[in-house]
């Protein structure tokens, strides 16, 4: 996963290549920004995405300016970022942030058969909610027809992190002043129904949440 063009120009000793880190945290992240430019203008949009071996997906509606303009192939960055913990220092020129992020460059291939395109669905709803797909209503073949998936290979796809404590000048360390991390933290919380689910036993696959 490896290329020139991925080496940071900034603090390149937190860059990571590593294959199991990043698909790590691409399959930890639900959103990535997906970043293009066209007519000389540039745009960038957040979609949910999943990763199934070394592609990952996102869908949109055959109508979509946005999914019809990268169908193309046009070059596009795709980033993910997680944030970990508040880097809290003694100055603030030494605050920072734990992070984990994966930079992507690639093309869009679409998915043209059916069966591919339903198979992604599947991969992403289970993403995003676990379990949820046995048990939802069948997907429809006209709700397939409408929506365009597309992948991107991540042979160009590189990671960097932040970890660890503050890192404060010599001089600084012994101030009077409180550092250290604080902690954030992304979760899932109980499900709220909505009024058509009022009497709807909260299924198996979300009771843990």
């Amino acid at each position: 996963m490896h290329s020139e063009n991925l080496v940071p120009s900034r603090l390149a000793k937190r860059a990571n290549f590593d294959q199991d880190v990043i698909y790590s945290i691409l399959d930890e992240a639900i959103f990535c920004t997906i970043s293009f430019t066209l007519d000389n203008r540039p745009f960038s949009i957040p979609t949910s995405f999943v990763r199934y071996e070394d592609k990952i997906y996102i869908h949109g509606s055959v109508g979509s300016h946005f999914i019809r303009e990268i169908e193309k192939g046009i070059p596009v960055c795709i980033s993910v970022a997680l944030m970990d913990a508040l880097v809290v220092a003694k100055s603030a020129f030494h605050h920072s942030i734990n992070y984990r992020s994966v930079v992507i460059f690639a093309q869009a291939e679409k998915i043209e058969q059916e069966n591919d395109k339903t198979a992604a669905f599947e991969w992403l709803t289970n993403k995003i909610i676990p379990g949820s797909w046995d048990y939802l209503r069948p997907i429809k073949r006209m709700e397939v027809v409408k929506t365009t998936v597309l992948a991107f290979p991540l042979n160009e796809a590189s990671a960097k992190l932040r970890t660890g404590m503050p890192v404060d000048d010599e001089e600084d360390l012994a101030l009077p002043i409180w550092s250290g991390l604080i902690p954030l933290e992304t979760k899932r919380l109980h499900p709220v129904s909505d009024n058509y689910s009022t009497n709807v036993p909260l299924p198996q696959h979300l009771a843990h949440l």
